[in-house]
């Protein structure tokens, strides 16, 4: 039987500063799995690490995540680097490192199902006040996102701003600082199934934590959730999946623990 182990990245198996000081880790037993601006910036456990670089020898890997493909090509995961990788939330498909411009066609369909990314700006842009907004960024014609002082944010204001963009066939997804605005037709479960059928695995595995992982979790045959993440959170739960018993970079130590149970 071959697998096709798909994790997403941030707050799943890769975690931050601002992730880690959540949950109150700490960067001992640490290894850095990113680097920006010549510092390190995310993190996994030494052990998970190891697990990891293990878990290409007996499945396919695939990171699935809604960095920009510049933003992914900061990460460097452990063990053999995977021959696709999923970034914009599905809407750029990498092939050994290059964007694949095959894919381009079916994202453009996709994107044509919901209002166009200029009214979902014009309208983040005037609803997200300076006062509690630090920028915001559009992600390659698809997507776009607000960087939030969250303890600043008004009472109610993500929910409000959730009915309006449901509306226009967009949903919202809070992780961490981030306010991500994304087409609900821009999925990560599109691209991992091209990934499964051009790669003829029988079995998909999945981990998420937030409510863009949700279609890619109940697109898999078996899945796990983070414990801490905003899908827990909001209730989500299917016959098929699992929850972490721990949170944190913890959490991400035993998403990959569960891979290489499923997988050996």
């Amino acid at each position: 039987m071959t697998f096709l182990c798909a994790t997403d990245l941030d707050r799943t198996l890769i975690y931050s500063r601002g992730a880690l000081e959540t949950h109150g880790d700490t960067l001992r037993s640490l290894v850095a799995v990113e680097r920006r601006e010549g510092k390190s910036a995310s993190w996994m456990t030494e052990r998970a690490a190891a697990a990891f670089a293990g878990l290409h020898e007996h499945a396919a890997v695939l990171p699935v995540t809604t960095r920009t493909p510049e933003q992914w090509h900061r990460v460097r995961l452990p063990g053999a680097p995977a021959r696709y990788a999923v970034t914009a939330n599905g809407g750029v498909l990498l092939v050994n490192g290059h964007v694949d411009h095959s894919w381009d066609a079916v994202v453009a369909a996709e994107l044509a199902q919901c209002a166009p990314l200029a009214e979902i700006w014009a309208h983040m842009s005037q609803v997200c006040r300076p006062e509690w907004t630090v920028k915001l960024r559009n992600a390659r014609g698809m997507f776009c996102y607000a960087v939030l002082h969250r303890k600043r944010v008004p009472p109610g204001f993500v929910a409000e701003a959730s009915g309006w963009a449901a509306q226009r066939g967009w949903q919202l997804s809070l992780q961490g600082r981030k306010l991500y605005w994304v087409p609900r037709s821009l999925t990560k479960s599109v691209a991992v199934a091209e990934v499964a059928r051009r790669l003829e695995t029988e079995v998909v595995l999945a981990a998420g934590d937030s409510l863009l992982d949700a279609d890619l979790l109940d697109y898999a045959d078996r899945a796990i959730v983070a414990r801490h993440g905003e899908l827990f959170a909001a209730g989500w739960s299917a016959a098929h999946a699992t929850v972490t018993a721990e949170s944190g970079v913890r959490a991400g130590a035993e998403i990959v623990d569960w891979f290489a149970a499923q997988v050996t």
